[in-house]
């Protein structure tokens, strides 16, 4: 079904730090625009060619800007070469990136229509200059045959009939208003999928929050379906470090910004003891967290079946029960005990016939032996005649001969 993934960052020149340890190169526009656009783009200010037209799995790119701002801010390598221009600082910050999750039951169109209505309803109206760019997962290279999703580039400046604003809109920062494009981009997706007939909906809230809702509205079965553990993303650099069998590097690191811990201590950063809070790579996480939701689902459903059957038992006590007052009012208290008196001869009946059968099965039983020991005794009987003519044979050839008186005289 279809999954909920509206995440976002901003690019800017600052050297960061990765998980490893290693430095992050600062982020280039012209570069980044390049990548996701899978477009041939030149950096006019250090000459470099930033080429990726062989690039496969980019079905549509376009720039979306305000009307009445100047044509050429939708001249993707003249709007991004503009941004690296005007930002002077060597940490500055040049454009801002939203990575959405598209609904894989929408059809190619239906994807695009969706982007190019939320990205100009809250992007571009607002005065921001868009860059999108879909792409279709390509089965060649392992990726998952429903990881549909689209890229977007914003201006940190307002677009005016004269190009980009001098000044930054900071109001654009707010995480309000970051909460905002992340409820109304389910909406926009729950509403598409409406269009399209399609029942399944998704939800920018967390688990915690959801099943809280269906605990209220009193719905217990989707509530028991969210009470589990969330489970984490897996990018594509977890997924080669696992096929590559390189196992994740785990030390001491620092972080956040320095800061002073002591009124006259010196300033210095925040030790995360990441060994202790190692659990591995991320897809051997995962894993454990799809066993761990596996296993307690199994146990709610055993726990259910249990209860249910408990339920269904006392349901079947009280339709008797209600069914015995029911004959007692409307027929009389004598139909019952007349019932009563059939049921405990019934019972009876069926005591002495169960009984009967019982002490048939014991002397069929009984016979069967009693023939099978004639059977054997009679051949056990004949081999021990058998035996005794042979050995009265063998006895009478081994008594002596005795020579009587007239032996020997008659010739």
């Amino acid at each position: 079904m279809a999954i909920y993934h509206f995440s976002g960052q901003v690019l800017g020149r600052a050297v960061k730090a990765n998980p490893d340890g290693t430095r992050r190169p600062p982020s280039n526009a012209v570069a980044a625009a390049a990548y996701r656009s899978g477009q041939r783009l030149v950096d006019r200010t250090s000459g470099q060619v930033h080429d990726y037209s062989q690039r496969r799995g980019v079905v549509h790119e376009e720039v979306m800007a305000p009307a009445g701002s100047a044509p050429w801010l939708e001249n993707r390598e003249l709007l991004w070469n503009t941004v690296e221009a005007m930002e002077k600082r060597r940490d500055a910050q040049l454009a801002r990136e939203f990575n959405m999750a598209l609904p894989h039951e929408l059809d190619a169109g239906q994807r695009l229509e969706l982007v190019r209505d939320f990205v100009g309803r809250h992007f571009v109206q607002r005065g921001m200059v868009a860059d999108i760019a879909l792409h279709d997962p390509i089965a060649e290279q392992g990726q998952n045959r429903f990881n549909f999703h689209a890229h977007v580039m914003l201006t940190l400046r307002k677009a005016t009939p004269d190009g980009l604003h001098p000044v930054k809109t900071r109001e654009w920062n707010s995480r309000d208003l970051l909460n905002v494009w992340r409820a109304e981009w389910a909406l926009a997706c729950n509403s598409a999928l409406e269009r399209a007939g399609k029942r399944v909906k998704i939800d920018h809230r967390t688990l915690q929050a959801q099943r809280d809702e269906a605990v209220t509205q009193r719905d217990m079965a989707r509530a028991s379906l969210l009470d589990r553990e969330p489970e984490i993303h897996v990018g594509p650099k977890s997924k080669q470090a696992v096929r590559r069998q390189r196992e994740p590097v785990s030390r001491v690191r620092e972080r956040g910004t320095y800061r002073a811990r002591e009124p006259e201590g010196v300033p210095s950063k925040r030790l995360r003891d990441y060994p202790a809070r190692d659990r591995g790579s991320r897809l051997n996480w995962l894993e454990r967290i799809a066993s761990a939701n596996d296993a307690k689902l199994r146990r709610d459903l055993e726990a259910v079946s249990r209860r249910f059957d408990r339920y269904q038992r006392k349901l079947d006590y009280w339709e008797r029960r209600i069914a015995f007052w029911t004959e007692g009012n409307l027929k009389g208290g004598q139909f019952r005990f007349n019932r009563w008196k059939a049921a405990e001869e019934e019972k009876q009946r069926r005591l002495k016939a169960e009984h009967a059968r019982k002490r048939f099965q014991q002397l069929v039983m009984m016979m069967k032996r009693l023939d099978d020991f004639l059977r054997l005794g009679g051949k056990q009987r004949e081999k021990g005649l058998i035996r005794m003519r042979e050995l009265e044979g063998w006895a009478k050839r081994m008594e002596p001969r005795t020579r009587g008186r007239n032996d020997g005289r008659a010739r």
